[in-house]
Formats: C-alpha cells, sequence, structure tokens
C-alpha cells in the first residue's frame, strides 16, 4: 500500500470511527451519580493528587504554555483573569491607572514571601523586569519582552509595596499581558543565579514547591504550608487541601487514557480524540478553548512557492480541514478556520471560519494561472522544471500532537491531488526549541499556534523583522510566514488598536488586521485552537481552568471523602 493510500485509509477510518462512536449508556448513570457525591462533599485534607500529563518542558521556567501550566502551581502573577475578562487581585491588591493610560500603578500584598524566605515586593518585581528584558538570550524572556517591553518607559519603586509602570504610550492590553503565566515572579536570588538553577529549582510565592524533577518521568510539587497569596477566581484562600501532586509524564494516549480508567492517575490533560466520547460518558470533564493565535499552518511568504498569493491561496482551498479536524478529533477539539485568531478570542471574526472552504477545482485553477503547469506521473506538479515541494517542519509530540500528526497527514494527502508535493518533517522537542530546521528558508509551512487572552498576540506574532545599528536584519522568529506586515499595512493597524481603549473602535481595526492576513494575504492556514482538556476521576474534585490559557488550578481540589 502507498503512502497516499494509507493516509487516505487513515482518513476513511477515522471518519467511521467519528460517525460510529458511542457508549453503552451505562456509564452516564455512573457519571451522574459520582457528580453528585462531589456537589454534596466538603473539603478535606490530605493526599497527593497523581496527575497525568502529556509533554514535559525542556526546563521548569519557560515561556511554552506547556511550562504555564506547571509554573502556575509555583510562580504567581499581579493580577489574574475571569471568565468576564474582568481583571482580578493576586500579588498585586489593587492598582490604579491615569487618565493618560500612560501610568500603572501596582498596590502589593503585604506579608508575601517566597518559598525560600525571600520577601515578595517591589523590588523583587523589578528584578524579575530586569531580568525578561536581559540582552543575555540565556536570560531574556522573549514571551514578555514582546508583549510589553517596547512600552514600558521605565519601573519605579518608591516602597516596598508599591510598583509604578512608566509608559511610553498608551498600550491596553498591559493588564491582559501582566495576567499570563510567563509573568510569574522568582524569587531575586534564583534570578540571581541563573537559567542552571530556576530551570530545575524553581522558587516562586505559589500554593506548591518543587520539591523533585525526575527528567522523563515526573515532578514532585509539595504543598505550601504557608501560603496566602490567594489569586480572585479562587475560593480557598489559604493553603491547598492536598498534600501535593505527582506531575507525570504521560506521552502515549493509550497509557494517559489508561492510567485514569486504572486509577493510576487521578487526572489526566489532553483527552484522545479515539477516547472523548467515554470521557464525557463516565468522568467529569473539563475543556478551555485558548484564546490567541489558534494552530494553524504558517506559510513562508520569503521564498518559493509560496512568495506567490496564488500558491497560498491555492493550498488553502486544497484541502477539507474542517472534515479532517472532526475526523481526528472526535469532538474534543473543535475547528478554527481563521488561523488569524482562536474562536475564543473576543475580537475572532466568525464569518472568515470558512473564507476558503474546501475547493479543489479551485486550488487547480490558481496553480494554473501561477504557471504551476507540467505535471509528473504521479500528478506532482512543477515550473521551470522544479517541483511544487513543501515541507511541513514542526515539533512532533511537543507543539503538534499525535492526533495533530493525524490531521498534517490528511493535508498532505489531499494537497497531493491538487499537485503539491508535501513532505512532512518532524523534529525532535530539542531540536524544535534548539530552533533546529526552523530558521527562514529551511520549510515552507510551518505549523504552530501561540495563546493570549485576545488579538494582543498580533504583536507578538506579527511584528516585522527589525534592524541592528549596523543593518543587520533581527528577525521575528514568531513570524514564521516572514510576511513584513509593515510593508503591507497590517502593522500600522495593530499599533493603533494596541493604544485604542474605545472597545468598538479596537474591534474594527484588529478585524481589518484579520482581513488582510486571511483574505488579502491568505498567509495562514487555519486548523484548531489549542485545546485544554482533562478528564477527573470520581475520587478528586475542585480543579479548575484558568479563564487565561487554561492552566489548571489546584488550590480548591481535595479528595471526595470515602472515594
Amino acid at each position: 500500500m502507498t503512502r497516499r493510500s494509507t493516509v487516505s485509509a487513515l482518513f476513511s477510518a477515522l471518519l467511521a470511527v467519528a460517525v460510529c462512536a458511542c457508549g453503552s449508556g451505562g456509564g452516564s448513570s455512573t457519571k451522574a451519580a459520582a457528580l453528585g457525591a462531589k456537589q454534596d462533599s466538603k473539603p478535606t485534607t490530605g493526599g497527593t493528587i497523581e496527575y497525568g500529563h502529556y509533554q514535559e518542558p525542556p526546563c521548569l521556567v519557560t515561556t511554552w504554555v506547556q511550562t504555564g501550566y506547571l509554573t502556575r502551581q509555583y510562580l504567581e502573577q499581579l493580577i489574574t483573569v475571569d471568565e468576564k475578562g474582568e481583571f482580578l487581585p493576586w500579588l498585586a491588591e489593587s492598582w490604579d491607572i491615569s487618565d493618560d493610560k500612560q501610568t500603572y500603578t501596582f498596590h502589593l500584598k503585604p506579608n508575601v514571601k517566597f518559598t525560600n524566605g525571600e520577601p515578595f515586593n517591589s523590588e523583587a518585581v523589578k528584578v524579575n523586569f530586569d531580568n525578561w528584558f536581559s540582552t543575555d538570550p540565556t536570560r531574556r524572556n522573549g514571551y514578555v519582552a514582546f508583549h510589553v517591553e517596547d512600552h514600558i518607559d521605565k519601573i519605579e519603586t518608591p516602597d516596598d509595596l508599591t510598583v509604578v509602570f512608566k509608559l511610553k504610550h498608551p498600550h491596553h492590553p498591559f493588564l491582559s499581558a501582566l495576567s499570563q503565566y510567563a509573568f510569574g515572579f522568582l524569587a531575586p536570588s534564583v534570578v540571581k543565579a541563573g537559567p542552571e538553577e530556576w530551570c530545575v529549582r524553581p522558587v516562586g510565592t505559589g500554593p506548591f514547591i518543587v520539591e523533585k524533577w525526575n527528567r522523563g518521568t515526573n515532578v514532585v510539587l509539595k504543598r505550601n504550608p504557608n501560603y496566602n497569596s490567594a489569586p480572585g477566581d479562587v475560593e480557598n484562600k489559604g493553603p491547598a487541601y492536598v498534600d501535593g501532586i505527582n506531575w507525570k509524564f504521560l506521552k502515549d494516549n493509550t497509557a494517559r487514557w489508561g492510567s485514569l480508567k486504572s486509577g493510576q492517575s487521578d487526572v489526566i490533560y489532553d483527552i484522545p480524540g479515539v477516547n472523548w466520547a467515554e470521557a464525557n460518558e463516565r468522568y467529569e470533564v473539563l475543556r478551555h478553548i485558548t484564546g490567541g493565535r489558534p494552530s494553524q499552518l504558517a506559510l513562508a511568504t520569503d521564498h518559493a512557492p509560496f512568495d506567490d498569493v496564488k500558491v497560498r491561496k491555492a493550498f488553502q482551498y486544497a484541502s477539507d480541514r474542517r472534515k479532517a479536524v472532526e475526523t481526528v478529533f472526535q469532538g474534543a477539539v473543535p475547528y478554527n478556520g481563521n488561523g488569524a485568531l482562536s474562536a475564543s478570542s473576543p475580537e475572532h471574526l466568525k464569518d472568515l471560519e470558512d473564507y476558503y472552504k474546501y475547493d479543489p477545482a479551485k486550488a487547480n485553477q490558481l496553480l494554473d494561472e501561477a504557471g504551476w503547469t507540467e505535471k509528473d506521473a504521479d500528478g506532482i506538479r512543477s515550473k521551470n522544471g522544479k517541483k511544487l515541494t513543501v515541507r511541513i517542519v514542526y515539533g512532533a509530540g511537543s507543539i503538534i500532537s499525535s492526533d495533530g500528526s493525524e490531521f498534517l497527514q490528511i493535508v498532505q494527502d489531499q494537497a497531493k491531488q491538487v499537485g503539491f508535493d508535501v513532505q512532512l518533517k518532524p523534529i525532535t522537542t530539542a531540536d524544535f526549541f534548539a530552533g533546529k530546521g526552523r530558521q527562514p528558508g529551511e520549510f515552507e509551512i510551518q505549523p504552530g499556534y501561540w495563546v493570549a487572552r485576545s488579538a494582543e498576540i498580533f504583536q507578538v506574532v506579527w511584528k516585522p523583522d527589525a534592524k541592528a545599528d549596523d543593518g543587520t536584519v533581527l528577525p521575528n522568529a514568531n513570524n514564521t510566514s516572514r510576511l513584513q506586515t509593515d510593508q503591507v499595512g497590517i502593522w500600522q493597524l495593530v499599533r493603533q488598536a494596541d493604544q485604542e481603549y474605545d472597545d468598538a473602535k479596537r474591534t474594527a481595526l484588529y478585524e481589518q488586521v484579520q482581513r488582510k492576513l486571511v483574505e488579502e494575504q491568505a498567509v495562514t492556514v487555519g486548523a484548531y485552537p489549542l485545546t485544554v482538556s482533562l478528564a477527573l476521576s470520581e475520587r478528586i474534585t475542585g480543579i479548575k481552568l484558568n479563564a487565561s490559557i487554561g492552566e489548571p488550578i489546584f488550590n480548591d481540589a481535595y479528595f471526595v471523602k470515602g472515594k
């Protein structure tokens, strides 16, 4: 059987499973009884939560969202946000914004300490920001820097419990940025020690303490008995009810799901698509559709063939991505056809969801118009003797899950039907984060996502390349399409929107950005949003998902008595 027929068979088989998936019916009553017992229960203390996660981070403090799920347990931010988009106190108990929107003053909670005994104060805040903005690449926090560095003029610390941010100009997403996981504070002594220390022994103010990291196996978290800095989105304002969390890395879908069914895990992350129906029938399921940029395919515009907008549009029309998502994920993850912005972001343009409906005839027409008219025996197109080859380079098992890999195989197979030679190039987690295979010119397509609450993510993803004083180009590595947005009128709209405090006007500007990216430039192929899903056994309750990016919150978690 050829590669093409193998993937086609996979697509057909998965579709059959999606249509036929059903439960026995007995699980629903079991689930109802378990949920009833949870609702009637009262908090108990003690016990260790066995938590099965998918990805293991390369360091215990990074800007990758998978690390963010972990850091939520031991690092904390100034503020958090609820489901309504309201900002709530955390390490800052209150804040003031000047009339000109250029001065943000935060009043810190008193008597908060890092778990090594160091005080959390205004100087600790400044030490962390200085580290995040460092020119030393081993220290610099690119996520934080892209969000706020261009907008902050200076940080003042008039007293131990007051931090003042002086901005260069109004910047509406400022509070939203501060509420995200990458803005979690480390103890100053750990910051000084450097990444060799914080990668393995991070120290924060959170409800849990990192006791040990057994690489490849688990991270052992123990309860912080002196915890007194709970955020506004939890009920338990004191130390956690449980003794700790055994944060296990279970990359294999079957093993992770099996650990829940066998009782080896109390909670698992990333419910596999093939188990989604059973999970909803038998377990308490939590799901969060993350905002920001969804998982999408960025088309590299800096070289052939995607330097031609007709070829970019042809690729968009070449696959039935909606059906592929529905088939592979079986309801666990929704389709997100607007590749510019996640459907859960408030500024998302819904009418772009099906802008590029599956239309192989249209794809063929555009490729003919672009001059890719020659075909070989396998139907692969060429132009002036060069094949229509596109390399999809992706982080297998990190940025792209095993279900996501199946999605890419379907796209590969369907794109071939109109003449694309799509080559899938999976790379390891270590190589991905080292940048191997991801430099300009080394790929034509790179799948990826960038989490955020809203369209504020545009300033991170679409910032054009900069130039050093000597004229050296400094590429924005987040802009994997390589589209220089300042040359096509997009970056100017992003800057204008970010400084606009009128909600209607700001949304209108962000909508223009989406139309230019999707309709005009066709640089981002929509697929599906990053989706956080947890399945909870009947033994555990009180777990929540943060409204920003869906980090698991265990402050209120406890074991149900008698289970």
